[in-house]
């Protein structure tokens, strides 16, 4: 498990971290997708240490930062991710393939810029608002249900690519283990946070149902583009 984690963190955050040897087999690679709620509970747990810190600038300033570390400490992948889908989900309309070909297209469009700045404001007035309520112990949540929607979205729901890194994850992720590390994650969130952690529960489950029909109705599937935007 060690192994399958530190391969998730090599694709989920750009931590330096020493290369493996020997390289990742393919079934390693489906073990490591059990691992992306463990990155992401990592990762909320250096927000929430940020956030902890005895800060000298007001809450909009300290938001910007941790927003900036949060962008860094991923390496922009799920923004990416989000961009490539918003290009293609307005120019590939009502064309499988036409946003198919748009999702590897490596230029930015304006749909992704437009996107990318407000979902960037959102996310600032969200920490904004939660270190003015003085309550950035409950940051680990949100990269912790974000990484877990990936899980459940390649439990769920085809791989559309037949070829590359995601399509052979997708392919060998062991999905008993899966299913059941998906259903002790809510427990594990509402014994740490209470109610608060149902309410973070519900609103990811609700946009993942949006987001997943979306998908099955235009792509039939998902890809690593649009798994990163749900992210």
């Amino acid at each position: 498990m060690l192994r399958a984690l530190r391969i998730a963190l090599g694709l989920l955050t750009r931590f330096p971290l020493p290369l493996l040897h020997p390289a990742p087999s393919d079934q390693e690679l489906g073990h490591s997708v059990l691992a992306y709620p463990l990155v992401g509970a990592l990762l909320g747990l250096l927000l929430t240490l940020l956030a902890g810190l005895p800060w000298l600038w007001p809450p909009p300033v300290q938001a910007a930062l941790l927003l900036s570390f949060w962008v860094w400490s991923s390496g922009a992948l799920h923004l990416d991710g989000l961009a490539d889908s918003a290009d293609a989900w307005v120019g590939g309309i009502g064309n499988r393939q036409r946003t198919l070909d748009l999702l590897k297209d490596p230029h930015c469009g304006s749909m992704a810029v437009v996107t990318l700045i407000l979902l960037l404001l959102l996310k600032w007035s969200a920490l904004a608002a939660l270190l003015a309520a003085a309550q950035g112990s409950l940051l680990w949540l949100a990269p912790l249900l974000g990484r877990s929607a990936l899980l459940l979205l390649l439990l769920t729901t085809p791989y559309v690519r037949a070829n590359g890194m995601g399509a052979t994850a997708a392919r060998l992720l062991p999905r008993r283990s899966g299913w059941l590390l998906t259903a002790s994650l809510p427990l594990l969130c509402w014994l740490l946070a209470g109610t608060i952690a149902l309410l973070a529960i519900l609103a990811t489950l609700l946009l993942f149902v949006v987001l997943r029909h979306a998908l099955q109705q235009r792509l039939g599937g998902t890809t690593g583009d649009t798994a990163g935007a749900l992210c």
